[in-house]
């Protein structure tokens, strides 16, 4: 790319990321290409060392006592068992990687180890690999399934594995060398692991004082890494900033008596306040526009509470910050799916899980809200079951509940009136159990993905129109973080543009910006339509609105309207993303009353059919310029015989993609353009 046309990206990018967090970056720039960042942690190093001489650094716990461990034991039933198999695999050498399949764990990173900024200046590839593969075992995520393990059963193997795999990743990974080091991020949440771990492990035959020793001079020097590059963390404004923070805040609960445990407490906590209270907006959406980066926020939010509460309670906490946690969580607790815990696969899916203190799998929501609810809402969810072991480690044991509600409450409480209601905006089908969210956004930081009025459909724990998740960051084409992109959401794009412009892997501009136009509340909790749009087409001088109505006998139906200059051409495409079942597809195009398409998927719990059409009022029959295409993992079924190859994709978790149905309709005419999508669901009459 030129200088010149470089130019304009950067002015559009000044203009909407804001000169803060574009100097904040340009400092860290400064600080990493002058040597400045190198320099100061090799003296920090050589301190750390000092220090460590002088007066080697008492380890504190920084939590109350591990729950009881019988009440625990009763309470995972046989996903007790699950938990010490899975342990049991980490013994024998192997891990699942975001909640994936068991493969080789590896501690060791590729040779030769350089140090740490020289990854900055590479694609975040190490020898031709994602380098978030690398930086997840060095999360230490497989070492609380050994502390839960250990917990449970008081078996000294798994303490004996922890301690030979920490101790071979500190002498594999030296100070500051190597992947492991260089994002502060991933120093800050292996450094909140090593807290937990000594909690837990502390009484075990195999914490020698030794072990202990190295550990705390390990945090130290884990603390010492975060302050340098801090200005990266700002200028992202993200979870970068809530995860350094935390460990930062950690280090000082769990080394009382160092030197620098003032520093690192008054950095952390003041750094914390500032990015919860910014990051979260009061109706509780959180600034990275994710369900999966919305539990890690929650969940340094359960920490940094328990910490405070057991090793700074005397501090009081900004009456700011405890709204924004309260009102982070009742957002959450709506979008969870009250059968199976999970919620949709909104932005970015990167397969973090900050605290995975629970047995239940990586998809199941219910862990972090209900200890969520308990330490922030102060109220119990019910019904309760193994989903409640997050709370036994993270609520601190005064918090007591107040109330009980079910945890379909926030789809049953009335709406209230008008278009007041907060995000995230729930239609609900009280006739068969079925809800849906639209994506309605008002960004004021960088958007995630450019799902503007993507509508995710579910019905009996089932995602029936989905989002396509993530699957990479850093890979090939077409692999880069592509599914992004408007084409891959269950919304519309116009002539072949995206509506908002890609200018990097994690950057849009030109933002397209959301509202709602109308709604109908239901008296029974959520909405019963919704009407927005956005402006993503302003460019077009086009608006593309959508309606989406739940109709009391079970039926969905979602009008989407283009408009613009009458009389001008354009060309729709409506994409729907669909499980990957059997189909049949139906051609009624000709039919004169009401020319029409249906594809029908046969669910678990019978056909679904998806009908779509335009109004009968202007077409005989379905015009020249209507084309369906059906595609499946890069591939075309029915239709046009070109696709692109993230087309029929979906990726529940990050390095996992599996196929699913594309289900395509293009048009060309002149505007106005309208096209409706019809749900049906086989169970329609069933009334609760």
């Amino acid at each position: 790319m030129s200088l010149f046309s470089r130019f304009p990206l950067a002015f559009k990018a000044l203009h909407e990321l804001g000169p803060h967090q574009m100097g904040q970056y340009a400092l860290y720039q400064i600080g990493l290409r002058t040597g400045g960042f190198q320099r100061q942690l090799s003296k920090a190093l050589a301190r750390l060392d000092e220090l460590h001489d002088a007066a080697p650094p008492e380890l504190h716990h920084c939590l109350p006592d591990p729950p009881e461990r019988q009440r625990l034991l009763s309470l995972l039933g046989p996903l007790a068992q699950k938990l010490l198999t899975e342990a049991d695999e980490i013994r024998h050498g192997y891990v699942r990687l975001f909640g994936g399949p068991a493969i080789p764990l590896e501690l060791a990173p590729p040779k030769p180890l350089l140090g740490w900024h020289r990854y900055e200046r590479g694609d975040n590839r190490v020898n031709g690999r994602d380098i978030k593969f690398i930086w997840e075992a060095g999360r230490f995520g497989w070492a609380y399934k050994l502390a839960l393990a250990y917990h449970l059963t008081a078996n000294e193997r798994y303490a004996e594995t922890f301690w030979e795999y920490t101790e071979a990743f500190l002498s594999a990974n030296p100070p500051y060398r190597g992947p492991h080091w260089y994002s502060a991020q991933e120093v800050a949440i292996r450094l909140v692991a090593m807290a937990f771990l000594m909690h837990v492990f502390s009484t075990s035959q195999r914490t020698t004082p030794e072990r202990i020793a190295m550990v705390a001079k390990s945090i130290a020097i884990h603390a010492e890494r975060i302050p340098p590059t801090l200005a990266y963390a700002r200028s992202q404004n993200n979870n970068h900033l809530i995860t350094e923070a935390l460990g930062l805040y950690t280090a000082s609960a769990v080394l009382l008596n160092h030197p620098l445990a003032l520093t690192w407490h008054t950095l952390g906590w003041d750094w914390l306040v500032h990015a919860f209270t910014s990051q979260v907006s009061p109706d509780g959406t959180y600034v990275q526009h994710s369900t999966n980066y919305h539990r890690l926020m929650l969940q340094s939010a359960l920490w940094a509470y328990a910490v405070h509460e057991y090793a700074f309670a005397g501090e009081q906490i900004p009456a700011t910050l405890l709204t924004r946690w309260e009102a982070a969580t009742r957002w959450l607790w709506k979008l969870v799916d009250p059968q199976t815990g999970h919620v949709p696969n909104l932005g970015h899916n990167d397969g973090t899980y900050l605290l995975p203190l629970t047995a239940c799998l990586y998809a199941d929501y219910r862990p972090v809200v209900h200890a969520a609810a308990r330490s922030f809402l102060g109220n119990s969810i019910v019904p309760h079951g193994h989903w409640d072991d997050m709370s036994s480690w993270l609520c601190p044991p005064r918090v007591a509940p107040s109330g009980e509600s079910p945890l379909d409450t926030w789809h049953k409480t009335p709406a209230q009136e008008g278009k007041n209601q907060p995000s995230p905006y729930l239609i609900i089908n009280h006739k068969n159990r079925s809800w849906g969210t639209l994506r309605v956004a008002g960004y004021h930081s960088r958007p995630a993905h450019a799902d503007q009025l993507h509508l995710d459909l579910w019905w009996r724990g089932l995602n029936i129109a989905q989002d396509p998740g993530t699957y990479l960051y850093n890979a090939p084409p077409p692999w880069e973080n592509s599914l992004t992109s408007a084409f891959v959401h269950n919304t519309v794009t116009i002539d072949g543009k995206e509506f908002m412009s890609r200018a990097g892997r994690f950057l849009f501009l030109d933002w397209a910006q959301g509202s709602l136009l109308a709604g109908r509340p239901s008296s029974r909790g959520g909405w019963e339509s919704l009407n927005a749009t956005h402006n993503g087409y302003r460019k077009l001088g086009i608006t593309h609105s959508r309606m989406v109505t739940a109709f009391p006998d079970g039926r969905w139906e979602v009008v989407d309207l283009i408009d613009g200059p009458s009389g001008t051409t354009h060309t729709a495409r409506l994409h729907w993303l669909l499980p990957d079942w059997k189909y049949e597809f139906d051609d009624h195009s000709r039919d004169v009353d009401t020319p029409s398409l249906t594809l029908s998927l046969l669910s678990p719990h019978g056909w679904i059919r998806l009908r779509l059409f335009t109004p009968s009022a202007r077409w005989k029959q379905l015009p020249e310029g209507f084309n369906f295409q059906l595609a499946r993992a890069g591939e075309v079924l029915h239709g046009p015989p070109t696709v692109a190859p993230i087309t029929g994709w979906t990726s529940p978790t990050y390095g996992d993609k599996i196929p699913a149905l594309a289900c395509i309709v293009e048009v060309t005419q002149a505007l106005p353009i309208d096209l409706k999508s019809e749900w049906t669901f086989p169970d329609a009459s069933l009334d609760d």
